[in-house]
């Protein structure tokens, strides 16, 4: 039977009037667009997980100066990679080509480019000092103490799953709330063990399945990307509903003018599960480097994410010469819809949408 009957507990306990939460989305996400839908009532998101605790602060004092509401810190929790100087002489080896297409030579070695929150006393430490409102994490939990520590601080905790087990491993944790990501999801997949088969459960699925079995409010992600996709998660009995690939367009983001592009054409209608980016697998727009990761010749990927650091340096040579399809273009299944809106347009207009399906299923219950 299902465990909740207080639809609102989610937004009080998060401090926000509105169902409607940004993803994080690490090197996508800004002060601005967090500060944007915070303003507007939902909750914005900052991904720090590519950042080391000197960025992280600056841009929840940066955050801090735009909005007075409450925001979201997400953080990655993944294993730190073990270095295998074979597969990552290998795989430089096999892009050599592309490099040289382009007029550059791969990196000499790779290294990894970032520190996984669990290895990170020092942005535990910024967490701390700052007290953001809410700090989330992605691939994993950390440590009980570190969980206890930001607690303890009063910082409410998030947690993303993509299967029941992982779900009560966040609920053993004492984490506040789920963030179902389903495989219609943008960006990586939250997998705790990238070793581990994936169930691949899709939104619909997962949040109906996860609000059956847990006390834990859920926020619904993947997938969704108008007002009617997030009326649907909230009558399975999510509580809001995570949206990152519908914001990514919005001008306050960080993406370059090739992704801008290509998720506002005909390339949005194609999305693909890729490892050669980063070393793990992620959601994104079918390019150049998830075609040539595809590929029956393609070696083993590095450890995420030290293959990222090959990652980017190809897409730094490539796009120097005007070629933007090496890039890490995340993106979820419904991304034609995306929509290049002002971020608090796009908020106004997710919520017009939301009432109008609202009306729409009333109408089809009476």
């Amino acid at each position: 039977m299902t465990h909740q009957t207080d639809n609102r507990a989610l937004l009080r306990l998060l401090g926000i009037d509105k169902p409607i939460v940004q993803a994080p989305m690490a090197g996508v996400s800004t002060p601005a667009l967090a500060a944007a839908v915070s303003n507007a009532g939902g909750l914005g998101s900052l991904g720090v997980g590519a950042m080391n605790a000197a960025g992280a602060r600056k841009v929840i004092v940066e955050t801090r100066a735009l909005t007075a509401k409450p925001f979201n810190i997400n953080v990655f929790c993944h294993r730190p990679a073990t270095a295998d100087a074979d597969v990552e002489r290998q795989w430089l080896s096999w892009l050599a080509p592309q490099f040289a297409q382009y007029s550059a030579t791969p990196p000499a070695a790779l290294s990894e480019i970032y520190t996984s929150f669990v290895a990170d006393p020092a942005m535990l430490e910024v967490f701390l000092e700052e007290k953001p409102a809410i700090v989330s994490f992605h691939f994993g939990l950390p440590s009980a103490e570190a969980i206890a520590e930001l607690k303890k601080a009063g910082i409410k905790l998030l947690a993303a799953v993509t299967n029941l087990q992982e779900a009560a491993q966040v609920a053993a944790a004492g984490v506040d709330a789920i963030v179902a990501q389903g495989i219609e999801a943008g960006g990586h997949r939250g997998v705790f063990d990238p070793e581990a088969t994936d169930d691949r459960l899709g939104t619909f699925a997962l949040t109906r399945l996860l609000v059956r079995e847990f006390d834990l409010p859920v926020i619904a992600a993947g997938g969704i990307m108008d007002g009617a996709g997030i009326a649907a998660a909230l009558a399975l009995g999510a509580q809001a509903a995570q949206l990152g690939t519908a914001f990514v367009a919005c001008p306050e983001t960080s993406i370059d003018d090739g992704y801008r592009r290509t998720i506002l054409s005909e390339a949005a209608r194609r999305t693909t599960f890729t490892a050669a980016i980063s070393g793990r697998v992620a959601r994104s727009m079918v390019n150049r480097f998830t075609e040539l990761g595809s590929g029956p010749q393609a070696p083993q990927p590095p450890a995420y994410p030290i293959a990222y650091d090959a990652g980017k340096a190809l897409h730094a040579a490539a796009k120097a010469k005007g070629e933007f399809g090496y890039g890490a273009q995340w993106a979820g299944q419904a991304a034609a819809l995306t929509r290049a809106l002002p971020a608090a347009e796009l908020f106004a207009q997710l919520e017009r949408e939301m009432k109008e399906s609202v009306a729409r299923l009333a109408q089809w219950v009476n």
